[in-house]
């Protein structure tokens, strides 16, 4: 084993217990800094700020590094987050979060083994002409192998971690503990509602049975496509923790930043195009947007779509609701916009008037690339970082306190990160033709992105 493995593969804690006293030491941890943070201020006679303390880079490295050893839930509700949830966190603890995306560890070898010796039975290694035992992704909930069948397939093999599952929900609350300490949200800011939405949402991403009716589900839907293409389902190897299909050939999608204009703009139009699809006419949408559950074909020109774990149901009232709000962006009155976000609970009755007129402010910065009808040019634009200073003008409002729907809030995740992924490949997209073409009902699950 190489210095790189033995520095990025550590063993996944099972069992609440151990889990527990993994937060409980970072929980010490966090606050004794602050305590000694906290005297040193007041010795040299200033009032300590909380937040700041919570904040300190010694802190943001015990919790990132805390939640990326224990993986499972606890580091992919900070992932779920970080993205751009419509749910406005401080900048600080966003950037926080943030790191968690990238910093996923692998099993060592052995508690691998462990883990297909109970789902397959023991000598499963038989049944592969190779089988390697270092993964080639690592994420929050699972790692994902290289395989190769006696008759030649190839296959990807997802191996869930040991005691995802089980601790799902202490894992989710004791995170939520972590939010919760003082200065680090508005102090009436009520996260339940997302709380237990993430724990039901995360109890069926850690199905890999269910996972696997997604992928056939989208793979049908999808057929015969021209711009898309997923892995096909290896059933025979399948379980509620392992997932196995074959292992489809591309690059990672941040290959195409330097990639001519023309290759650009279609990935990202079509990627747009494919979300519309999935909330009008699909009536289910992958809300994971990271970069990650998309790679390219450079062979094909086609854009593989992985990861369908976090599917989840568009209810037709929501669609409808949505269709809506696209309406009156595009041709209706501000008071009509006002009253679609409210349907949608972008915010509440009882929101402040001030935070209504700045939420809804910043919405309309959001739909700019909407109203015109000429591509709009996402690496030429300022839109995101106006709108990341917008969000944080209204985060640090302590009068904030409604959360918005979970739907709506897993929804918006998956519409932020597809301006994200747009921005990162410096796209030109005309929107406006787009929404237009979704203005009315579409009748049943067809009409795919072709």
């Amino acid at each position: 084993m190489t210095q790189d493995e033995r520095d990025t593969a550590a063993a996944v804690p099972t069992g609440r217990v151990r889990r527990f006293l993994r937060f409980g030491g970072m929980a010490s941890g966090i606050a004794g800094d602050v305590a000694v943070g906290g005297m040193r201020a007041l010795a040299q006679g200033r009032r300590p700020d909380v937040a700041q303390l919570l904040l300190t880079r010694k802190n943001t490295l015990r919790l990132t590094d805390g939640l990326s050893h224990l993986r499972g839930a606890a580091l992919k509700l900070g992932q779920m987050l970080s993205m751009d949830t419509g749910l406005v966190l401080p900048d600080d603890l966003t950037a926080i979060l943030g790191r968690m995306r990238d910093d996923a560890r692998h099993m060592p070898p052995k508690q691998l083994q462990s883990v297909l010796n109970a789902e397959w039975g023991a000598g499963w290694y038989s049944r592969f002409a190779r089988f390697d035992l270092r993964p080639f992704a690592a994420a929050s909930i699972g790692q994902v192998h290289r395989a190769v069948l006696p008759d030649g397939r190839d296959l990807a093999i997802k191996v869930q971690y040991p005691g995802v599952r089980a601790s799902i929900d202490s894992d989710v609350d004791n995170v939520a503990v972590l939010l919760r300490m003082p200065g680090l949200l508005p102090r009436g800011l009520d996260l339940a509602p997302l709380l237990a939405e993430a724990k039901r949402q995360l109890h069926a991403e850690a199905d890999y049975l269910a996972e696997a009716g997604h992928l056939a589900r989208f793979g049908t839907l999808l057929q015969g496509s021209g711009k898309f293409v997923l892995p096909e389902l290896h059933a025979g190897l399948c379980t509620p923790q392992v997932l196995a299909m074959t292992y489809v050939d591309s690059v990672p999608l941040d290959n195409l930043v330097d990639a001519p204009q023309a290759v650009r703009d279609r990935v990202a139009a079509a990627l747009i195009e494919l979300v519309l699809h999935e909330l009008f006419v699909f009536g289910a949408m992958q809300t994971d947007p990271n970069l990650a559950n998309y790679r390219y074909d450079p062979g094909t020109g086609r854009i593989v779509l992985l990861d369908f774990g976090a599917v989840q149901p568009v209810a037709p009232d929501l669609a409808a609701d949505f269709r809506t709000l696209a309406r009156v962006t595009l041709d209706g009155s501000p008071d009509e916009t006002r009253a679609a976000m409210l349907r949608i609970g972008y915010f509440g009755p009882a929101t402040p008037a001030h935070l209504r007129n700045l939420i809804q402010a910043m919405f309309d910065v959001a739909m700019e690339p909407l109203r015109q009808d000429a591509p709009f040019d996402f690496g030429r634009s300022d839109l995101l970082e106006r709108l990341r200073d917008m969000g944080l003008a209204i985060g640090d409002d302590r009068a904030l306190a409604h959360v918005p729907p979970a739907a709506t809030l897993f929804l918006h995740r998956k519409i932020g990160g597809m301006y994200l992924m747009a921005s990162k490949l410096r796209a030109r997209v005309a929107l406006r033709p787009m929404i237009e073409a979704r203005l009315h009902p579409t009748p049943g699950p067809k009409g795919a992105a072709r």
